[in-house]
């Protein structure tokens, strides 16, 4: 028997950089979405912690075989 297994969860990931100074709140948080995006800042993201959301299976019909 085969069966999809689906499991969800909630992946929440750290990452301790460094910014430039006398940025504002708005220029911060574009810096971030930037390097973020970018794919600079993956290196430095550290997965925090795991919450399991849900789990679900389904069993795959195989077609029988004609003798």
């Amino acid at each position: 028997m085969k069966v999809v297994v689906q499991v969800v969860e909630k992946v929440i990931s750290e990452a301790h950089i460094y910014i430039p100074d006398g940025l504002t709140e708005s220029t911060i948080k574009q810096y971030i979405v930037d390097r973020y995006n970018s794919g600079e800042m993956t290196p430095d993201l550290n997965i925090f912690q795991v919450d399991f959301e849900s789990i679900s299976a389904t069993i795959v019909q195989q077609p029988q075989e004609v003798a």
